[in-house]
């Protein structure tokens, strides 16, 4: 399963002109699951992900999680990082997780992240999404679990 974070000090998500996931400092995370990824390699990603020490302590020094610092968790589901150049010009998406394989991980994902963490706003699986974001820092960092 894969991830790309994002710090963020705003982001949001529309769909058909209407938010419908907004947080203020924490991160989106764009998630993509990948063929043979399981809900033990997500919950083994969320754990990563809610512990990774990339926001600023009192001396500026990237050694704070979003959970130390109360921050918010916008999950968007994105099979497009899966995508594949080496073959042409045209991505190839052979790697992601079928649909409904796709959704059932995201699904899992977000009620796992749900129970483990305060301040959880989605995006629509599958929907086509308007993602406006802050990059703060900027800070991005692309995560990738397997079994």
């Amino acid at each position: 399963m894969m991830a790309l974070l994002q710090r963020v000090s705003e982001a949001s998500v529309r769909v058909d002109g209407e938010v419908i996931g907004q947080i203020g400092h924490g991160l989106l995370v764009l998630l993509c699951a990948e063929k043979g990824d399981t809900e033990a390699v997500a919950d083994k990603l969320l754990s990563k992900l809610l512990k990774l020490r990339i926001f600023g302590d009192e001396s500026g020094k990237m050694n704070r999680s979003v959970q130390d610092v109360a921050g918010g968790l916008l999950l968007v589901s994105q099979f497009t990082l899966a995508a594949d150049v080496a073959g042409g010009n045209r991505p190839s998406f052979t790697q992601a997780a079928a649909p409904e394989d796709g959704r059932r991980l995201y699904e899992h994902f977000v009620a796992q992240a749900q129970k483990d963490h305060p301040v959880v706003q989605t995006g629509r699986f599958a929907a086509d999404m308007k993602v406006a974001l802050v990059n703060d820092g900027p800070v991005t960092i692309p995560m990738r679990m397997t079994a």
